[in-house]
């Protein structure tokens, strides 16, 4: 799944343990992920630091021989892989049906078994992938796209995405939501709030100048989206600024309005400042996840809060940012 680049909108990695014995690290062309840069804390949890590109996550990994860098979008149902650095005659390679963006629809798609994914202590044995093209994303970030790791790959963690300290935890959990590691984080969980899983898309209830809006939750929206349809109530929170056009992971583009949101409140305790946001259309959007979204929440959301998900107990948890930052 993927979307439009300015909000290319859910990476990292799903994974099973190998109770009590540390996997040997196989050679890169067997399959196996393996993040560089992680750091493991123990076996159930790892911290892995990530670069931003423009308002994108992106973390790096070793796949497959190769090296470069990983979108991490919540917003993603599957991992996807670039066709241009992973093309079609690579084995294990099958037509599957239309991946599904956000945004967009892209047609075309493949799909690779791979034999295993790997974060040094965290094993996945047998990982489906898509492989579209993302040449164009590729070209206008100026980074080395392998891929983008989505839903697939993060459900089995508790997932703390920090753009405080510019790193993701994972930390694995049982089928309940419970963290096997007890003493994950060292700073006080402030707050928390419900979500609904649909399909693999976290939904939120949110209020806008006293109406009641659902919005998806994405960390690879690099703006906040609002459906152009919504009630005239909450378009009066949405003070536009002007036009810009996007383009998607299909490489199709679109102009929309861009401009900033006020007065989002998901409870009464966690509530936002002015969010850059674009409104656009979400009809074939919802239309094809079987959604009512009314807008998106990408990463203007975890500017403003460090954010931990947890999607069996389906939930977020919210830490503070520091009192003086920046």
């Amino acid at each position: 799944m993927s979307r439009f680049i300015m909000v290319i909108a859910f990476i990292l990695l799903h994974s099973s343990l190998r109770a009590g014995i540390k996997p040997v690290i196989p050679y890169f062309d067997d399959g196996s992920i393996v993040f560089t840069e992680a750091e493991i804390l123990n076996e159930y949890t790892a911290r892995i630091p990530f670069k931003l590109v423009d308002r994108l996550i992106v973390v790096e990994a070793a796949l497959l021989n190769q090296k470069g860098d990983f979108i991490i979008d919540t917003g993603s149902e599957a991992l996807l892989l670039n066709e241009v650095h992973f093309p079609s005659e690579y084995p294990f390679l099958t037509p599957t049906k239309q991946a599904s963006g956000v945004i967009d629809i892209i047609d075309n798609v493949k799909e690779r078994k791979l034999q295993e994914f790997l974060l040094h202590d965290f094993v996945l044995k047998n990982a489906h992938s898509e492989i579209i093209d993302l040449s164009h994303i590729e070209k206008s970030k100026k980074i080395h796209l392998l891929g983008i790791i989505g839903f697939s790959i993060l459900k089995d963690y508790e997932v703390f995405i920090d753009l405080h300290l510019n790193q993701i935890t994972l930390t694995k959990v049982d089928k309940y939501g419970n963290k096997y590691d007890k003493k994950v984080y060292s700073e006080k969980i402030t707050d928390s709030i419900p979500f609904k899983l649909n399909g693999h898309t976290i939904t939120l209830k949110a209020m806008v100048n006293d109406i009641t809006v659902n919005f998806g939750l994405d960390s690879a929206a690099e703006f906040n989206q609002l459906n152009k349809r919504i009630n005239k109530k909450v378009i009066r929170s949405f003070f536009p600024k002007g036009r810009i056009l996007l383009t998607g992971a299909s490489n199709k583009k679109i102009e929309v309005i861009t401009g900033r949101l006020f007065g989002v409140k998901l409870s009464e305790n966690v509530y936002f400042g002015p969010m850059n946001t674009v409104l656009t259309n979400l009809n074939k959007m919802n239309e094809a996840f079987g959604t009512n979204l009314d807008g998106v929440l990408g990463y203007e959301f975890f500017q403003q809060k460090r954010t931990i998900i947890n999607y069996q107990k389906e939930k977020l948890f919210f830490i503070n940012y520091p009192l003086n930052r920046q």
